[in-house]
């Protein structure tokens, strides 16, 4: 029973099928965010996503017999696990926030695909460069933050009075959001020559340090890339040295099975 329920719920046509539950239900709480739509067929929307809601369960509670142990220690089955239980959560009182979590189930696409499952991998595995890059990018912040609020802090309070203040204004221009006509150009008609301090800390942030978080990303994505084309080529290789194992024992029984027929003869 057990193998038979794991052969079900491991299948193809299992994961097909739970995929377009987690599509229509992502479609029918889009369209719960319409007053027209719940107006029309609101008891019909509520009773599907209550529906899907119980599906995800029974199809949790399955994994979990059929795995046992096994479930928790996979960080999908983990994940899956979570997000069906934030769902089952009551949705009333103080937890009345947790009904706009509902939409959390459309995240379990990511355990159902395996290429989201690789571009997630490839994320987590960038995040301990990504963690020295945010170190640097808040030692270049607090710098020119603290820089900023000395040079400009006292004409433009509002833009560079402290360092929160500053801090803030300098990550909208490292987006490049407005940065000129809005800030810049304004504090260069009383200092003419901030572009001297504006300029490098653009060529700091958005056009270096950002450049490094693609570029781990990148190449945690081509690792994570190359370990699975890795783990192919063993499997295949491995699957060829069986068959071939197989067909030199093969000829081996066929010259035995000559030579017994010759011997008779």
């Amino acid at each position: 029973m057990r193998a038979r329920l794991k052969a079900l719920t491991d299948s193809r046509q299992w994961e097909m099928t739970i995929m377009s539950l987690i599509v229509l239900n992502a479609i029918t709480l889009g369209l719960e965010t319409s007053p027209a739509a719940m107006a029309v067929a609101g008891p019909l929307l509520t009773g599907f996503d209550r529906l899907v809601l119980v599906v995800f369960t029974i199809e949790i509670t399955c994994r979990i017999y059929a795995n046992r142990l096994a479930f928790f220690r996979d960080p999908w089955s983990l994940f899956d696990f979570t997000i069906v239980a934030i769902a089952l959560m009551p949705a009333s009182g103080a937890f009345t926030v947790l009904r706009s979590l509902r939409i959390l189930r459309v995240l379990r696409l990511i355990s159902v695909i395996p290429s989201l499952r690789r571009v997630i991998g490839g994320l987590v595995a960038a995040l301990p460069g990504m963690g020295s890059i945010v170190v640097l990018m808040a030692l270049v912040f607090y710098v020119f933050a603290v820089m900023a609020t000395k040079l400009y802090g006292a004409t433009f309070p509002d833009w560079f009075g402290n360092i929160g203040k500053s801090t803030y204004s300098l990550f909208q221009i490292m987006t490049l959001e407005s940065w000129s006509m809005g800030i810049v150009r304004p504090v260069m008609e009383v200092y003419p020559m901030a572009w001297l301090f504006f300029v490098p800390f653009i060529l700091c942030t958005a056009f270096t340090v950002l450049n490094l978080f693609i570029g781990i990303i990148v190449s945690a994505m081509q690792e994570e890339h190359d370990q699975l084309a890795e783990a192919d080529r063993k499997a295949i290789h491995t699957e060829a040295e069986t068959i071939l194992e197989e067909v030199r024992s093969l000829r081996a029984e066929v010259v035995a099975l000559k030579q017994e027929i010759k011997a008779r003869s």
